[in-house]
């Protein structure tokens, strides 16, 4: 990837990914607000119990959520490329690369644990 045979090139892709770990992240708990928006209007509108339905602040908040998830995955997908240009010079010795997308691939677990509890909790 580079002739610079500096780490500082490796903690630049892990800084990368993590950016895309924090927009993850966000657009999973904006999905989650606007799902959940929706929900609120709808005890706010009703005065007699009804069934509620899924709306529109339903669909658009689980694709923000999905949305979320597969951007972390694709990150990793990203991060594990660029990685693999690298020589060995440019990893620290004794640095474990994996950590940070292990981590983001939790969260992209975590995600698609909430858009299932979302889907099949309001049927």
């Amino acid at each position: 990837m580079s002739d610079l045979n500096d780490p500082r090139v490796f903690f630049a892709a892990e800084r990368t990914l993590l950016a895309w770990n924090r927009t993850s992240l966000t657009l999973m708990a904006f999905g989650f607000v606007v799902e959940r928006f929706g929900l609120y209007l709808h005890i706010l509108a009703s005065h007699t119990p009804q069934p509620f339905q899924r709306g529109v602040s339903f669909w658009v908040g689980m694709g923000f959520i999905v949305l979320g998830s597969t951007m972390a995955v694709l990150s990793v997908i990203q991060y594990r490329r660029v990685l693999r240009t690298f020589k060995p010079v440019e990893i620290p010795e004794g640095y474990w690369t994996n950590m940070v997308a292990i981590t983001t691939l939790i969260l992209a677990a975590l995600g698609i644990a909430l858009s299932a509890y979302l889907f099949n909790g309001l049927k």
